[in-house]
């Protein structure tokens, strides 16, 4: 069981946050068993996330789709690959997860994700999970440019990623069953 347990190496803090990067092991655990028992897996207290359908839905996908297969073919990289939950420290719960799109690609670009529970939203702990995970991402001497997406209508999400100096760079469909209009934005080195 202690390779299911979390690399204590492997972790982002801030004055109120852990990031904690999910091993391959960990994500089957919450596909498989449900997030209340990959709670008890990282001793957390349990939060119920509430987060709207369309991030309930695309979190559940990236777990299935990419989060588990890119762990298990990247296993010395996993942290590139999954979701790090968020922790604030003062309640020992998870409040969201917050990820990235892989290693740097040739031009040393990735994409950074993430989701807050809605009970948790409006107190800058988006802000400060992707200062830290963006602090940490730039540590890597290839990592050149950081992108991300949101929904145009998703101001707190935009004002998160301008606090941390992410500029606007355009605007596009996401082709979904039901298309989304996102921004799309960068920060550089």
């Amino acid at each position: 069981m202690d390779n299911l347990l979390p690399n204590m190496t492997i972790q982002v803090q801030t004055q109120r946050l852990t990031l904690i990067p999910l091993t391959n092991l960990q994500l089957q655990v919450w596909k498989q068993r449900g997030r209340k028992d990959l709670e008890k897996l990282l001793e957390l207290e349990h939060n119920p996330w509430e987060m709207g359908a369309f991030y309930e839905q695309e979190m559940l996908q990236a777990l299935s789709d990419f989060w588990i297969p890119q762990t298990a073919k990247f296993p010395l990289d996993y942290f590139w690959y999954t979701n790090w939950e968020i922790i604030l420290n003062s309640a020992s719960c998870s409040v969201g997860g917050i990820g990235l799109a892989g290693l740097p690609d040739n031009d040393g670009t990735t994409e950074i994700g993430y989701a807050i529970d809605q009970k948790f939203e409006g107190q800058g702990i988006a802000s400060e999970a992707v200062e830290a995970l963006s602090n940490w991402v730039f540590e890597d001497k290839d990592m050149q440019v950081l992108r991300a997406e949101t929904p145009i209508d998703n101001v707190a999400s935009q004002r998160v990623l301008m606090k941390n100096n992410f500029q606007k760079t355009g605007e596009k469909t996401l082709e979904l069953e039901i298309p989304m209009e996102v921004f799309t934005w960068e920060r550089h080195r």
